[in-house]
């Protein structure tokens, strides 16, 4: 425990700085306010920002991209509860009590306990990963090429039987994504692959202009083809903080979704998204009373908001200690540390612990950045709220191709990620989740790097995978994960999550 509290102290010496700060809150409003705004999202930013990173030092980078992430989560629930209109996917379920509640006049109640509520999981969060970081690290010293590869191949079934939706579809995103990371010359021998003789493929696709064009052009296609009516909420806001006797009755939803999301958060394959859903149908089952779900609960704000912000920050878990991005966001995170030269994996915490302690630390002082940004200023995200859609999306183009342009100076790039964006849109409109690509794209380098070197190590031989018992335990629960995710009752109890909420 003496550790922990060292490696926090630590932590919240390199925050502390003036410029870390800054970043902090930079990233923490920059967050809510595309939390807030349906249609722009938290990957859509982190790609669109990509660029201009690097130019920051990389501790305040990531302590402004991370801050974007889970101040998008607190943006979301204002949406939800607002506008009825969920500004995150996590957020959906916050949008079925907490709108019930503000037509009742108790918006205020509902946004304040989601911004307590998330406040107490961010914080228990922290401590979290920084109690897991040094046990992970050393785990994740014992990794071979051939552990590796099995976890990675672990963290795409996750990622295919988390997913909401069709198994099929969700499998062929990963596959999809996987191959398209192949594309450009080959890493040992220098020649082309899957290029068909176009020249700006040749150089292989970066993974910023996937990013840009899938979820950013991509999700502007979608906003600009179906656009949503914002029906914003015209009555009172009413009191924003809880009387000490709602704050009991909330308190255990609030502990319970704490502790679901900090467990799925971890989970290699965007376990964070299912976290507000689980809590929900927990909520939900506890209750004395489960048919006033759906008409303004208190306890099904509080319990999944609660789990969503503690999913999103232990998702960095597995980021940071193993190299292993869990969901899309994630997986632009490796981008961003590779863009600054930090190889993702059990070595950052060695290599470079004032960055890692700093940016751990800077989740809770995050945290309670946010709840002074999102609740004394809810008239402002209102006022937003009512800006149409067709004033702001001109802007986000422009930013998004100078952002491109300005990497290799390339108008290539620009074209391809325009090109990945009417892809991004036919996966939109044929109900294909993009998600699951990235993660594919992201891991497909690194799968492809780490089967090569266990094959080189055991001079051909299949049976290296199998003959490690870390490797067969890990390419064991993968197997058991997707066989248990075809059962046609498993299958049922996985859409029930989603669904009951």
């Amino acid at each position: 425990m003496m550790a922990v509290l060292e490696h926090l102290g630590l932590g919240l010496a390199v925050a502390f700085t003036l410029q870390n700060i800054l970043f902090c809150f930079i990233g923490c409003l920059i967050g809510t306010l595309v939390g807030v705004l349906p249609g722009v999202g938290p990957v859509a930013t982190i790609s669109i920002l990509l660029p201009v990173t690097l130019s920051l030092d990389p501790t305040g980078a990531l302590i402004m991209l991370a801050g974007i992430y889970y101040g998008a989560q607190y943006g979301g629930s204002t949406t939800a509860i607002l506008v009825n209109i969920p500004g995150e996917a996590t957020a959906v379920v916050t949008a079925i009590d907490g709108h019930e509640m503000a037509k009742k006049g108790q918006a205020g109640l509902a946004l304040g306990l989601a911004a307590i509520g998330s406040f107490i999981a961010g914080t228990v969060a922290t401590v979290v990963i920084a109690a897991l970081a040094t046990p992970m690290t050393r785990l994740g010293l014992l990794f071979g090429p051939a552990e590796y590869f099995s976890l990675m191949i672990m963290g795409l079934v996750l990622a295919v039987v988390l997913a909401h939706g069709s198994l099929v579809k969700a499998l062929a995103m990963i596959v999809a994504g996987v191959l398209l990371s192949c594309v450009g010359a080959d890493m040992e021998t220098g020649r082309e692959r899957m290029t068909f003789d176009i020249y700006m493929l040749s150089d292989g696709i970066e993974f910023t202009v996937l990013a840009m064009g899938i979820f950013g052009f991509g999700e502007i296609f979608k906003n600009l083809a179906d656009p949503e009516k914002r029906d914003v909420m015209r009555n009172r806001i009413g009191r924003l903080l809880p009387t000490l006797r709602e704050l009991r009755e909330n308190f255990g939803a609030i502990l319970r979704g704490t502790g679901l999301g900090s467990v799925l958060g971890v989970l290699p394959g965007n376990g964070a998204i299912l976290a507000p859903f689980a809590s929900y149908a927990l909520e939900k089952r506890l209750s004395d009373r489960p048919q006033d779900f759906g008409s303004g609960v208190p306890q099904a704000v509080s319990g999944p908001e609660s789990a969503n912000n503690a999913g999103a920050q232990t998702s960095f878990i597995p980021l940071l200690t193993l190299g292993i991005p869990p969901n899309a966001v994630m997986a632009l995170m490796v981008g961003a540390m590779m863009i600054q030269g930090i190889v993702p994996g059990p070595q950052v915490i060695q290599n470079s612990p004032d960055l890692f302690w700093g940016l751990v630390a800077s989740m809770w002082i995050g945290n309670l950045m946010l709840v002074v940004i999102n609740l004394p200023l809810i008239g402002l995200w209102v006022k937003l709220l009512k800006v149409p859609y067709r004033l702001l999306f001109p802007a986000i183009v422009a930013f998004c191709c100078i952002g491109l342009f300005s990497i290799s100076n390339d108008g290539a790039q620009v074209i391809m990620a325009g090109i990945m964006g009417l892809v991004g849109f036919a996966l939109y409109k044929l109900q294909f989740e993009p998600a699951p690509l990235a993660l594919g794209f992201v891991l497909g380098r690194l799968l492809e790097e780490k089967l090569r070197q266990a094959l080189i190590i055991s001079d051909g031989g299949m049976g290296t995978f199998v003959t490690s018992p870390l490797s067969a335990a890990l390419l064991l629960i993968a197997l058991g994960a997707l066989a248990v995710a075809v059962l046609p009752s498993m299958r049922k109890s996985r859409e029930e999550i989603f669904t009951e909420a």
